[in-house]
């Protein structure tokens, strides 16, 4: 695949005209009687095309702007935003930021993080890599990678379509600390679906590729023939019967373990008295080999950065070390609710580290023997609240620790804190496109609705 580059780049010009406005934004907040401020402002280029069955379906090019005031006078906080950069509409949106906190019940735990929390000098982690990719240059990659799936395999009968997509986004974030960071970031992505069979015999699945630099992608016809073949794979699907089994989750279903993680320790759902992790920090809650790391500075890291949404500096901190899980994930409001510092995690978290203990999802098949490969999930069937669990899936039944034959339409459940500990494997085999770094997961038993 040819990657080319901008002959010109005028990101950091851009950057230098939003933090001006930024500055401009603070200094009018403080003339209006805001004693703290802070605004975000971003701005996000993209241009994504579709085709299907070698046609042309869609050419779109983006390009958005925002900005987001907030200020907080006398305990109280009010918040406007817009989407115009012009003075008139950035006074209109803070004098609207202004009017509302002075209408707003005080609350002694808003206000900015910490000044002495701040990051100190930001760096770029390698995460701005433009593509100079025309509608043209474009559309030839997405029908690449169509024509190769559609091409791989006779029982593809149909097309759901290809994609190309490039994006770059531009950001600022400062405050009336005197704080001030600078982000750029740019994310591309092929993707491609189809269909094999015929009649009620259909099955349909798809495959795709997404990196900060087109230099990391797969080839458009790799990808092509992986959604190919993971389709026709799914053909003949047979029933299973309901019971207890052990269950691999394929690397990329892997991670939403880890999601419901996340949000189970968040800071919010836990001032609210709405997570199974209210009061469990410092519990083990995972086997004692177990470890979660979170790396903020890794280089070309997809979640990479040297601050949070407040300006807060992050850091490379454990999450979860030897089963125990040693923090939650908070800003600093909901640090101040719950009595506890900031984490450094106003926005989500970076990047996360799964530490294997296993080899590739082949390696840990064989060792399982007899369980469910899941492959897809369908539904939300997690409650973060209670711990409950129950997910449409699909996948293929593993015995004698290969690949069996295709299933659909079962219904995987359990309760996540169980889920937890009994979780026997993590692969190595980690799936670079999401910023939670995990391989392929077995958890030991859980109850597999089928076939009655």
């Amino acid at each position: 695949m040819t990657v080319t580059t901008p002959a010109r780049d005028d990101s950091h010009a851009r950057l230098d005209r939003l933090s001006e406005l930024a500055r401009d934004v603070l200094r009018d907040c403080a003339a209006r009687g805001a004693g703290q401020a802070e605004v975000s402002l971003s701005e996000d280029r993209g241009l994504n095309v579709d085709v299907r069955l070698g046609e042309v379906e869609t050419v779109e090019r983006t390009h958005d702007r925002s900005v987001a005031v907030t200020v907080y006078i006398d305990g109280r906080k009010g918040s406007a935003s817009t989407a115009d950069l012009q003075p008139e509409s950035l006074a209109a949106t803070v004098a609207m930021a202004c009017a509302i906190a002075r209408h707003t019940e005080v609350d002694p735990a808003a206000g900015l993080a910490d000044p002495e929390r701040m990051a100190k000098a930001p760096r770029e982690f390698d995460g701005w890599h433009p593509w100079a990719l025309d509608a043209d240059a474009a559309i030839a990659l997405a029908l690449r990678t169509e024509n190769a799936g559609r091409e791989a395999d006779p029982r593809i009968s149909n097309s759901e379509g290809a994609s190309t997509s490039t994006a770059e986004s531009i950001s600022v974030y400062a405050n009336s600390h005197g704080f001030l960071g600078r982000e750029r970031g740019t994310s591309h992505s092929l993707s491609a679906s189809f269909i094999a069979g015929s009649g009620d015999g259909m099955e349909r699945d798809y495959w795709y590729t997404s990196a900060l630099a087109a230099s990391d992608l797969e080839a458009p016809e790799a990808v092509g023939r992986r959604a190919a073949e993971r389709t026709v794979a799914r053909l003949d699907p047979r029933p299973l019967a309901t019971g207890d089994y052990p269950v691999l989750f394929a690397p990329e279903m892997a991670r939403s373990l880890i999601g419901h993680l996340l949000n189970a320790a968040s800071g919010g759902a836990l001032y609210r008295g709405a997570s199974f992790l209210v009061d469990r920090c410092g519990e083990r809650l995972f086997p004692g080999w177990f470890q979660i790391d979170e790396r903020p500075h890794l280089m070309r890291g997809l979640r990479s950065s040297d601050f949070d949404a407040e300006g807060v500096a992050t850091l490379d901190q454990p999450l979860v070390r030897d089963g125990v899980l040693v923090r939650y994930l908070l800003g600093s409001y909901s640090a101040r609710k719950l009595g506890l510092q900031s984490t450094g995690n106003a926005g989500g978290v970076h990047n996360l580290e799964v530490r294997a203990n296993a080899g590739d999802l082949r390696a840990i098949a064989k060792a399982m023997g007899r369980g469910l490969l899941v492959t897809e999930l369908m539904g939300q069937g997690a409650n973060t609240v209670t711990g409950d669990y129950s997910r449409g899936a699909g996948g293929f039944w593993i015995e004698n620790g290969e690949i069996a034959y295709p299933v659909a339409e079962v219904t995987i459940a359990g309760k996540l804190q169980d889920m937890f500990l009994a979780i026997e494997a993590v692969g190595s085999d980690v799936d670079p496109r999401s910023h939670i770094g995990i391989g392929a997961l077995l958890v030991g038993r859980m109850t597999v609705a089928g076939e009655s």
